[in-house]
């Protein structure tokens, strides 16, 4: 993995040295931590693709998770428009927060944004198709074959359909639940995920401006 970011060219002397690192979830959006990086955490994390803030109270590199096991695995990283401080975004291996929570602002999925679960759930089917767990309806549905999960869709959007014209707003919400599950499995079963689906919708928008 590369990153374009250029170290030299951030403004390392307004901060004495340190900038301030916001920390997202990669796939979700949800905020994890604020950590602070010197140009050495930088370029280490750059090097070696683990979140590696300094330490202002042991006066070290520390990477995030190395006692714990609980590391960061990057996947970006931009500055802001000052150059004086940066978003990191990464992949947590594990609770980030050291009270056992995903994220140091929040309890479980407090400050995931509201759409974020759709990346998890996602990520979470994408497992599933490669690890096929026994037991598991989703593995169950992967193992019966693409015209099955098919015929699912089908068969929930039709309910979905019924649900809006007939039903109140808890059935709706429900039978849409089970229409998007349905179609992530669906989507994984012909090697896609929700993330493909979403770049077409964005794509089109930016045309319709």
């Amino acid at each position: 993995m590369s990153f374009t970011i250029d170290p030299s060219a951030l403004d390392w002397a307004k901060g004495e040295g340190l900038l301030p690192v916001i920390v997202q979830q990669a796939l979700t959006g949800e905020v994890l931590m604020l950590g602070y990086m010197n140009q050495t955490a930088l370029e280490h994390t750059l090097a070696h693709g683990y979140v590696t803030f300094f330490s202002r109270s042991k006066q070290r590199l520390w990477t995030k998770g190395e006692s714990s096991g609980h590391v960061l695995r990057l996947q970006d990283v931009r500055m802001d428009c000052d150059a004086d401080s940066l978003l990191v975004t990464a992949l947590p291996q594990g609770p980030t927060c050291h009270r056992g929570t995903s994220s140091c602002f929040g309890e479980g999925g407090e400050v995931v944004p509201p759409l974020g679960f759709l990346a998890e759930l996602d990520a979470l089917i994408a497992r599933r198709h490669d690890e096929r767990p026994e037991g598991s309806y989703t593995t169950s549905l992967f193992d019966e074959g693409i015209r099955r999960i098919a015929q699912k869709v089908g068969e929930e959007g039709v309910e979905t359909a019924l649900a809006a014209v007939a039903q109140d707003d808890r059935a709706l919400l429900g039978e849409a639940a089970d229409l998007l599950f349905h179609l992530t499995v669906l989507l994984r079963a012909r090697g896609l995920g929700l993330g493909d689906a979403v770049k077409v919708l964005a794509k089109r928008h930016a045309a319709s401006r």
